[in-house]
């Protein structure tokens, strides 16, 4: 059961949050310690740090109070200009009750700025970066030079003068004693260029800053170190100078674009590296040039050429025709590089062939048996030999009863034919005799034909259909699995049997796709096999997955049902109680009150899988979803299902760390899921069912089983689970009655 929270207590944490996070958006972050750390910076020019809080304040209070998107306020969207706004004001005027009017005006523009450009931009994918800033500061500094009420503050000047006010004495001798430090003149730069992204223009506050960079992100840390010291060994090639006036370029447009374009916007890989290293002196001969033109106006430049840069390169990546693999934009924006890197990786392992194929089944119900496949013995040549032919045999693998002299001695004749995936008839041919058995009719060469259309440019044919036997219409809508006619012998067909292929026309003529064949298990030599996007062989037994009414009674997760379980763990007992829940985006997830835990899951009927996990995970609901991490919901002996999880899911940052820096070139770290299904009573009449799972990590070439799990499914559900843990900790999670209340 869901916990309800106060409307007050719920608003207050959406404000907090969206506060927080304005800091950490600008290095595309959402990290609540960086956040801190980089206000704490913000405030190292106190005046500065107080505009930008209440900058980002008036503004997350405008979209709040207007009814915006609340994730948007929360995630710093609709804050981190109105930041940047209020910590250049701060910076730049001296304090006075105009300084506050004008930043609460600004605090608005930028909001409203920021809404048209999401409005404007976003419809084509793309980012407003921080172009509101630009705008709404440009228009400050134009502006104020009529604002004779409105003075130019003297704060940096005499530095020392500063910090005595603020720390007195000894903040005096630390900051002299900290710039004595001997680095080397890049590095200080660099520091200096960092913290000038906050307007906070010495070395300590860009130490801070790439500290919590390296903490929050290794790949984003690296890149700032690419994109700064390609920015500066550029500058040299052409014989610029990087004076302390370019600080603030440097930080905006060298740093951000580098994290940005290698990092947060695309897959980090070594692709993505080299593109930012190509684009960063694009960005210097774009900042130097617009540095002229906007200097003949008295106005800094700030993070212009990021986002021209940035904006231009997505944009580019976007009209591609053909998506390279190795320069992929983000799927799912998760604001950690290394978490992008680590699930774009596990989910092309396990979902590589869904992105690149719609999930086609076998078109007929019960074990068929391939008799022709692609590049047959007769048939299936050139233009045509991606097809497969099916035919019905018994234990002895003969096709027939009696002496097979009549098409109703053959197994597969008027057997159901059904639709493979969800799609429109878009042809029917209907009125072709059945043949005599070792006939063949050449003229009417494909014989009684039904063609769906799945999608553009992906139909299915089937073919030697009987005549009079279709329970579909041209034009009607059919659902994967529903019956559509009755194997026949008609056409080029010396027997009855059943002619399958794909292709990318809707012609009854047209050439086929070499296209697999989704979820079907093989039953060769007694042995039974899952395939996931395979392609069937000749003489192969096939059939599509036959759900189990036990494991689809267990596994049937519908919103609102109620999993209740017990846990033992030597004398100790846990009572716990899950809810499934479907939101608004119409994703079903797990979720447990107590933890506050949500374990994402998707299910086609015939496989679930859990797509990701968001909570404790040393939560019970954790290793109930890595207990059944993917399964198929029939039950086929001595099948074994495996797949890959996430290397986050089961390392920690601190075991990540020195790894996330070679990852986006090579993952010396993995992780993978196996299930087996060890015992079934009774096929027919199911009772208990026995599955073994294991969680293994890999490190090189060694493996080692991390955790296994051993479950017990019964007439009432998922009755137990025997956890075992490498370490040698293990507990049992015991199904309770549903009428069971757990206080």
């Amino acid at each position: 059961m869901i916990q309800k929270v106060s409307p007050i207590k719920t608003n207050s944490i959406t404000i907090l949050k969206g506060i927080l996070n304005s800091y950490s958006q600008i290095f595309f972050s959402k990290s609540i310690i960086f956040s801190v750390l980089l206000m704490l910076v913000s405030f190292f020019d106190y005046m500065a740090g107080l505009c930008g809080i209440l900058s980002i304040l008036i503004s997350n209070l405008i979209a709040f109070g207007l009814g915006f998107d609340r994730n948007k306020i929360i995630s710093g969207l609709y804050g981190f200009n109105a930041l940047l706004v209020g910590l250049g004001i701060g910076i730049y005027y001296e304090y006075s009750w105009l300084l506050f009017l004008i930043l609460a005006l600004a605090s608005v523009f930028t909001f409203f700025i920021s809404v048209v450009l999401e409005g404007i931009i976003g419809k084509y994918g793309l980012p407003f970066l921080s172009i509101p800033f630009l705008l709404v500061f440009w228009a400050i500094s134009l502006a104020s030079r009529e604002f004779h009420a409105l003075g130019i503050s003297e704060r940096g000047i005499y530095t020392l003068n500063d910090l005595y006010i603020i720390g007195g004495q000894s903040l005096v001798d630390f900051y002299t004693w900290f710039n004595s430090i001997p680095i080397f003149e890049s590095l200080k730069i660099y520091f200096i260029s960092l913290g000038a992204i906050f307007f906070q223009y010495n070395v300590l506050s860009g130490l801070l800053i790439s500290i919590g960079l390296l903490l929050f992100s290794r790949i984003a840390f690296t890149l700032s170190l690419i994109g700064f010291y390609g920015a500066y060994i550029f500058y040299h090639l052409i014989g610029a100078q990087i004076t302390e006036v370019t600080y603030t370029y440097i930080g905006f447009n060298y740093i951000l674009s580098a994290i940005a374009i290698g990092g947060y916007f695309l897959i980090p890989s070594l692709l993505s590296y080299l593109w930012t290293i190509i684009l960063i002196p694009v960005v210097a001969i774009i900042t130097i040039s617009s540095s002229i033109i906007f200097g003949n106006f008295g106005l800094s430049i700030f993070s212009l050429p990021f986002n021209i840069i940035v904006l231009i390169f997505i944009y580019s990546l976007k009209i591609r025709t053909y998506k390279s693999g190795k320069l992929t934009e983000v799927p799912v924006q998760y604001n950690s590089p290394e978490k992008n890197l680590y699930l774009f990786k596990t989910n092309l392992l396990r979902f590589s062939e869904s992105y690149l194929y719609m999930p086609i089944k076998l078109p007929f119900i019960g074990e068929w048996t391939v008799s022709q496949a692609h590049n047959g013995q007769y048939t299936h040549k050139g233009e045509w030999q991606h097809a497969w032919d099916f035919i019905i045999t018994d234990e002895n693998n003969k096709q027939f009863t009696n002496d097979g002299n009549v098409p109703d001695h053959y197994y597969a004749y008027k057997k159901s034919v059904v639709a493979t995936a969800d799609g429109i008839i878009n042809e029917i041919i209907d009125n072709i005799p059945d043949n005599k058995i070792g006939d063949v009719n050449t003229e009417d060469n494909w014989g009684n034909t039904i063609i769906i259309k799945h999608t553009e440019f992906l139909y299915t044919k089937l073919c030697h259909l009987k005549a009079g036997s279709f329970k579909v219409s041209k034009g009607d809508f059919v659902k994967q699995g529903q019956v559509l006619a009755l194997c026949g012998n008609s056409g080029r067909s010396p027997y009855p049997h059943l002619h399958f292929q794909l292709q990318a026309t809707p012609f009854v003529g047209s050439k086929t796709l070499d296209y697999p064949l989704c979820n079907y298990i093989s039953h060769n030599s007694g042995k039974n096999k899952l395939h996931s996007f395979d392609k069937p062989n000749i003489d192969d037994k096939l059939s599509n997955i036959q759900v189990n009414d036990l494991m689809k009674h267990a596994f049937n997760f519908i919103p609102g049902k109620k999993l209740k379980y017990v846990v033992i763990n030597g004398d100790k007992k846990e009572f716990i109680e899950w809810e499934v829940i479907t939101n608004v985006y119409n994703r079903s997830f797990i979720y447990c009150s107590k933890t506050q835990s949500s374990a994402y899951f998707i299910s086609d009927g015939n496989i679930l899988y859990f797509s990701h996990f968001e909570g404790d995970k040393n939560s019970i609901l954790f290793y109930f979803m890595l207990a059944y991490y993917k399964l198929n919901l029939g039950f086929y002996q001595d099948v074994e299902m495996t797949d890959f999880l996430p290397i986050t899911m089961l390392y920690s940052k601190s075991k990540l760390f020195f790894h996330d820096f070679i990852a986006p070139f090579y993952q010396i770290i993995s992780s993978s899921f196996s299930i087996k299904y060890v015992f079934i009573d009774d096929y027919f009449q199911s009772n208990k069912i026995v599955l073994n799972s294991n969680i293994k990590s890999h490190f090189l070439n060694k493996s080692k089983t991390k955790i296994s799990f051993e479950s017990e499914i019964g007439k009432y559900g998922i009755e137990k689970i025997i956890v075992n843990k490498s370490n040698g900790e293990n507990f049992i999670i015991s199904m309770l009655h549903p009428d069971v209340e757990i206080l």
